[in-house]
């Protein structure tokens, strides 16, 4: 079972897969608080070359309003994240699938509300 919705641009440069990606996450009504580029972190704090790997931590505001209205400590769980990832093959962007990551809170309002979330993920990632 994969924990992430996956899909990999082809024939498609990175920070075009970045923008588009951008694009289906609002079109969703997702923000991105957070950004990682993983490429230049390496660099800086090991000296290691990789291809390029950027991490964006999403949120969709009312989404986790509801969220943490049901679950109050659900915060150390969010935001999604989503990958954009360089590949031999092309773009690969990937998305944490929230019905798994929260399989280890009992409550049945988190679980209907992570379903929500993840058809939303699923959609952004066809869309990119």
């Amino acid at each position: 079972m994969s924990y992430t919705m996956n899909r990999v641009i082809q024939n498609v440069d990175f920070e075009t897969v970045d923008e588009r990606t951008r694009k289906a996450l609002a079109d969703q009504g997702f923000g991105v608080l957070t950004e990682i580029d993983v490429k230049a972190t390496m660099k800086k704090k090991l000296d290691k070359d990789m291809l390029a790997y950027r991490i964006l931590g999403a949120c969709n505001p009312a989404m986790a309003w509801e969220a943490i209205g049901v679950e109050p400590r659900v915060g150390a769980m969010l935001p999604c994240n989503v990958i954009l990832r360089e590949t031999p093959e092309g773009v690969e962007v990937s998305a944490v699938d929230p019905v798994l990551s929260m399989t280890a809170i009992e409550n049945e309002q988190l679980k209907h509300i992570a379903g929500e979330v993840r058809d939303r993920l699923s959609e952004i990632i066809k869309a990119v």
